[in-house]
């Protein structure tokens, strides 16, 4: 059985008393953000604790039991062959040793590397965690003392009562330094920068930007050490992350069609170019560190440029205690603009939005979705037909102008682009495909609108097609070319545009065509099976709807992994396009769902699995796509365990269980 000891940070009460977030700020209505942090009296007007200054909430880390569980769990799993080592920590099992500033700290590094190499796995020493033991804990303590000491160690660790550390047989190979990232997209370019020395401790990172004057800098990671390291980790997808908040206010430019190709990368020495960055930290004229600096990679070769502080920038917000919080936000502006690339055309004709303000918070109200006259009885706007929310303008998502042409970007992320070029006015032949139930007609573009027939000709089913800033899923319209239109006769391309072209940046999207990185099926499942854990897949067949475009159609898939005694959600529905995205995704909240998976009453204690190599099992897809094509319609779950499966169906009453059995191919 486990050590269970009262929760600390409550005192076994199950609700902590903790100040009030007007303390924060002080008995002001109007306060500064960025004012000194200091002990400051309560707000007496709050909304929140009535001018108390504290407030009763639930305590969290015990989950308002009062109880606690002294138990960490950390497990090494070899992704390559399915074996699993564990070893569990607990009070008085602890070896620590003495750091260098004279703390006992348990490092259980050495340990993980043991596990890891009692399964055959190459892991990272970073992933291994570390306890810090009171400055009151000695080894020559009473044992009563001592453990009570090594219970609250752990009991600080217990965010993550069972951690999972993956490793592969042999380590994977790293991108050589020095090449930028994504140089055929022509969305810009890497961008590397790094902070003054007087500024956040930041260090070195690559993104991609918009190369118009107008778009945000390109923020960095903050965990690389240098620049060397920093473009080894630098991939393209982690490079498009936040290039459609950067760029959203940016102005739009076509591509010249009759551009030059992007020349070969020559060789770069990384070592050279870290130390010009650095160099240009510094002001030259009178020896001041700036706030960072850039090297910006354009047309072949790469610009050098300071980042100078630009004009302060003040938001007001309002704080659920009544007060009204000031920020100052200081923008960067690079010292030196590289000129334009050669490959950038004309600029994109475009309009204002007509349901926002650029200066104010006001957006088009609910009342007037769907193109309907303001309403004189709502209680949001009054007849006005415009409201301060909290989302942005669904018209044009924040980016107030609404543009007559869009650029597509299609890529598979290695060597392939595919750039479309869409324009509101052209007439193209459109034929009639449903109605809406509000009497709109549905209307279908061509091909070339299509942007699932364009992720098949770089080799990529049209499902896995999507967005290359987070990776969001596309939207069937955009998919297909399905365009509902307002009226009949309306421009149905100036439509699929205006869909398009909502909340991007530039008046430009960048797609992503190619299978998500996952690995297969069977060998999640040995994975989990060595876990002791369940694989929950379930799968629905909406393939009969294909011709219909008010109805989802083909397969959708989710793959969990949950406790082994865990049931069957009536809620948990597979939504993801394709099996790989749904298998991508388990593998990336893997950890988390593992974490998860610890028993949550404290008596109970945390699984320690351990196993060897297992073999891999067969294939369970066909056998489930011959299940979802006999309940075509429903969702199907299958729950695998080590004792089995189990096979259940969602009807509209809740989960219906059909059958179980040692194996997927005897139970039906």
């Amino acid at each position: 059985m486990p050590v269970v000891v009262t929760c600390p940070d409550c005192d076994g009460r199950a609700f902590t008393l903790d100040p009030c977030r007007c303390t924060t700020y002080g008995n002001r209505f109007l306060a500064d953000a960025d004012a000194p942090a200091q002990r400051r009296e309560a707000y007496r007007s709050c909304e929140q604790c009535r001018g108390a200054g504290t407030i009763a909430y639930p305590c969290y880390r015990c989950r308002r039991r009062g109880r606690r569980r002294a138990q960490l769990v950390v497990t090494v799993a070899n992704q390559d062959t399915g074996a699993v080592a564990s070893h569990q920590v607990v009070p008085g099992g602890l070896d620590p040793r003495r750091d260098p500033g004279g703390q006992w700290v348990v490092n259980l590094a050495s340990r993980v590397r043991d596990l890891a190499a009692s399964v055959g796995a190459v892991v990272a020493d970073a992933e291994a965690p570390s306890l810090w033991l009171d400055r009151q804990w000695r080894p020559d303590l009473p044992a009563v003392q001592r453990h009570e000491l090594e219970a609250h160690a752990i009991l600080r660790a217990d965010h993550a009562p069972w951690r999972l550390v993956l490793g592969r047989s042999t380590g994977r190979a790293h991108r050589r330094p020095g090449r930028p990232a994504g140089s055929a997209l022509r969305a810009g370019r890497p961008a590397a920068a790094r902070p003054g020395r007087r500024g956040p401790p930041a260090g070195p990172g690559v993104r991609l930007g918009h190369p118009v004057r107008g778009a945000r800098l390109p923020g960095t990671p903050a965990w690389c050490q240098d620049l060397p390291e920093a473009l080894t980790r630098a991939d393209v997808a982690h490079a498009l992350t936040g290039i459609a908040e950067r760029g959203l206010t940016a102005p739009a430019r076509l591509l010249r069609p009759d551009s030059p190709r992007p020349p070969v990368t020559p060789v770069v020495d990384v070592d050279q170019l870290e130390r010009r960055v650095l160099a240009d930290c510094v002001d030259p004229a009178d020896g001041d560190e700036l706030p960072g600096a850039q090297a910006v990679w354009r047309d072949g070769r790469w610009w050098h440029t300071t980042l100078r502080p630009g004009e302060p920038i003040e938001t007001l917000a309002e704080q659920p205690t009544g007060q009204v919080v000031r920020r100052v936000r200081v923008p960067l502006s690079r010292g030196y603009e590289p000129p334009d690339p050669t490959w950038l055309g004309a600029p994109v004709e475009w309009r204002p939005c007509p349901d926002c303000r650029p200066h104010h918070r006001l957006r088009a109200c609910d009342c007037r979705l769907g193109g309907r006259p303001a309403d004189p009885d709502c209680p949001h706007c009054c007849g006005a037909g415009l409201r301060p929310p909290a989302l942005r303008c669904y018209t044009c998502g924040d980016s107030h102008r609404l543009h007559r042409t869009m650029l597509m970007t299609v890529t598979d992320l290695r060597h392939r682009v595919v750039h479309l070029t869409w324009q509101a006015g052209i007439p193209e032949v459109t034929p009639l495909v449903a109605t809406q139930p509000n009497g709109r007609p549905v209307v279908q573009l061509p091909d070339r609108y299509r942007l699932g027939s364009w992720a098949a000709v770089l080799g990529a089913p049209p499902e896995d097609i999507r967005d290359a800033d987070g990776g969001h899923d596309l939207d069937r319209d955009l998919r297909d070319g399905y365009v509902t239109l307002p009226w009949a006769g309306s421009d149905p391309v100036g439509e699929h545009v205006r869909a398009a072209g909502r909340g991007t940046a530039a008046g430009r999207l960048i797609l992503v065509a190619a299978p998500p990185d996952a690995p297969p099926l069977p060998e999640l499942l040995r994975l989990a099976l060595g876990l002791d854990l369940a694989l929950v897949v379930a799968v629905c067949d909406l393939r009969h709807n294909a011709g219909d475009p008010l109805l989802a159609d083909g397969l959708r898939w989710s793959v969990e992994v949950k406790p082994r005694d865990a049931p069957v959600n009536p809620d948990d529905l597979p939504y993801r396009p394709s099996l790989a995205a749904a298998l991508a995704w388990c593998v990336e909240c893997l950890t988390d769902a593992v974490a998860s998976a610890a028993p949550t009453d404290p008596a109970l204690p945390i699984p320690v699995p351990s196993s060897g190599p297992r073999a891999i099992v067969a294939d369970p897809v066909p056998e489930l796509l011959r299940l979802a094509a006999r309940h075509a319609g429903q969702a199907v779950t299958v729950r695998f365990t080590r004792a089995g499966c189990a096979l259940h169906r969602h009807d509209d009453d809740g989960v219906r269980l059909l059958a179980e059995g040692p194996d997927l191919n005897r139970l039906w």
